[in-house]
């Protein structure tokens, strides 16, 4: 006989918030709601900002930072983040194309010796953190200064010219174009996303993605676990130079030149869009999808305020109010999230 009081149990819909409450305590709500009133306001204002030719345009800016947005997300859900990463970013071609202009090295073995050489720089980064437990504020803040000084060193001060990189088939697998319905494409995005879907699936669905959320979580505690929380820290100090040298040598190529001043403030930048996408500065939550919302809508901005009429040297005045206002929203999201529950 069927006991009827479990029946009616197993009958009843699970408690909890419904689908509209868990879609807005959702971190990537916020920028989403926030890339929507922008795209329909320059519009609006302007409608040449959903033109092919801007859109385009705005695609081709977005690539850079955005690879290096998406390391530092997963190195700030580990509780830590990289200051150097502008300084790497200019740094990073300036050995590639030293090896290829003066020592007449081939271009694909100068460039992995440069992501090699980027490589090496955030594990001397993540050692000074894991091994002598310095700041990781401090330990990038000395690091930001040495590589920029470095690249200041190596080329007098003077860019680099890339010559004939054009021709090499390198700069087609990394900047090349191709069109879409009237759409130029440049690989360097293909690059990013597919960069993107694999930071989201490491992240939500491998036990190194547990391991990054559990060390910034509460690291004492994931240690105590099993949780190799040094290891964890030194790859992702790691992989956040690896991809600031990257995506300086793909702006390199675009540019034709590799300016040893080149990312200057970048990282102030990507932190802000990797805050403003919803991933927790102190560690233990990140989002990739956030993330590659805070990119555009920081790189969307940028180009709108031109296009609407707004001086250009006012984009910081955007960004600090942007920042400032996503932090606010985020923080009264979660907290009625967790009143709710």
């Amino acid at each position: 006989m069927t006991d009827t009081r479990t029946t009616a149990k197993s009958a009843t819909p699970p408690k909890g918030p419904g689908a509209l409450k868990r879609l807005v305590a959702m971190p990537e709500f916020a920028p989403m709601v926030l890339l929507a009133v922008m795209l329909v306001v320059f519009t609006a204002i302007n409608p040449a900002f959903l033109s092919l030719r801007n859109i385009s345009n705005a695609l081709t800016f977005t690539v850079e930072l955005g690879l290096i947005a998406l390391a530092m997300t997963l190195l700030m859900t580990s509780g830590e983040f990289d200051l150097s990463v502008g300084s790497v970013f200019g740094f990073a071609p300036v050995v590639m194309w030293a090896l290829f202009n003066t020592l007449g090295l081939p271009l694909f073995p100068a460039f992995l010796i440069a992501l090699v050489v980027a490589l090496c720089i955030g594990m001397v980064s993540g050692i000074f953190v894991t091994a002598l437990r310095i700041p990781s504020f401090l330990v990038t803040l000395g690091m930001l200064l040495m590589v920029r000084g470095s690249a200041l060193w190596l080329t007098s001060g003077f860019p680099q010219r890339t010559w004939d990189a054009g021709e090499q088939w390198l700069a087609a697998v990394l900047v090349g174009d191709f069109y879409i319905g009237g759409l130029r494409i440049y690989m360097s995005l293909i690059w990013f996303i597919l960069i993107a879907l694999a930071a989201h699936l490491l992240l939500t669905r491998t036990r190194f993605g547990n391991w990054i959320q559990a060390t910034g979580g509460n690291e004492g505690a994931a240690r105590n676990r099993g949780v190799p929380t040094k290891r964890v820290k030194l790859i992702l100090f790691m992989l956040s130079a690896a991809m600031a040298g990257l995506a300086g040598i793909i702006s390199s190529i675009r540019v034709s030149a590799a300016n040893p001043n080149s990312g200057m403030g970048y990282e102030l930048e990507v932190i802000a869009m990797v805050v403003i996408g919803g991933t927790v500065l102190t560690g233990g939550r990140g989002t990739i999808i956030g993330t590659v919302l805070g990119v555009l809508i920081l790189r969307l901005m940028r180009n709108g305020i031109v296009l609407i009429g707004v001086p250009g040297l006012a984009y910081n005045i955007f960004i600090g109010a942007i920042i400032l206002g996503m932090m606010a929203l985020h923080a009264g999201l979660e907290r009625r999230h967790n009143e709710g529950t």
